[in-house]
């Protein structure tokens, strides 16, 4: 069932996206050569808990860090821990906030130093996939129409979008109805409705679609070992359009 949010449930839940964002800002500040991704998982675990609310993801179905942090060729869900961050990595953030009771949830991919133009095409091509994605997302539309702005921006540019993890609702659980795929066709699926809020997050491939998961189950990399992004914001349908409920700078706009 998809949850309709009342104003003041949208009012708490922007509160929990502000953290999140500041924590992925955190995150991202720390991505440098020599640092390891444990190290800026604990950063981002204490920010978060130092705003009163609690990570997210740490405990979520046993997942062992409060942030997701994947490397290069890794596509989501990467586990923190003593790997080092080298100069040209692209690293890819992913960070939940539960505050209120309410949650916000949203990533990132950074550049490590100087990166080689590939990556950073592919990085500035993801990012802006998720804004196409947010652009089609008005009240009226369908979640196919989202996915199918994020799919042709992608494909037009040569890479592919990831098929086995979509987006999702969010709210006072962290994955609700309905899902989100950054791949579709316009006119399809649940109509776009006030109230609803949504984490759109388009993972885009510089090769395939296709992914693997590693034997820890959690770590998804791609099926050909080329890099991939990831870049998420948490939005909210209103009638005036959509609203970035992870703004960075809290502002809903």
């Amino acid at each position: 069932m998809i949850s309709i949010k009342n104003s003041r449930d949208l009012q708490l839940m922007r509160e929990a996206c502000v953290v999140s964002a500041r924590a992925l800002q955190v995150g991202g500040e720390a991505v440098q050569p020599g640092v390891t991704t444990g190290e800026i998982d604990r950063l981002i675990r204490t920010y978060i808990e130092k705003s009163g609310a609690k990570p997210s993801f740490l405990g979520y179905g046993g997942f062992p860090a409060s942030a997701c942090i994947s490397v290069n060729a890794t596509v989501i869900h990467g586990i923190p821990g003593t790997y080092v961050i080298r100069e040209g990595d692209i690293v890819s953030i992913d960070v939940g906030a539960n505050l209120n009771g309410f949650h916000g949830d949203n990533a990132a991919t950074f550049a490590a130093g100087k990166v080689s133009r590939e990556a950073q095409a592919l990085m500035d091509a993801t990012r802006e996939s998720l804004y196409e994605g947010i652009r089609a997302a008005t009240a009226g539309n369908r979640v196919g129409d989202i996915g199918a702005a994020v799919q042709r921006y992608v494909e037009m540019r040569g890479y592919s979008v990831v098929r086995q993890f979509v987006g999702h609702g969010v709210g006072t659980h962290l994955h609700e109805d309905p899902s989100v795929p950054n791949f579709g066709t316009p006119g399809r699926g649940p109509k776009l409705l006030p109230g609803m809020t949504l984490a759109i997050e388009p993972m885009v491939n510089a090769g395939t679609h296709e992914v693997r998961i590693l034997g820890d189950g959690w770590t998804t990399v791609t099926g050909d070992g080329r890099l991939s992004a990831h870049f998420e914001h948490t939005i909210a349908i209103t009638p005036d359009g959509p609203v970035i409920m992870t703004d960075p700078d809290g502002k809903l706009r």
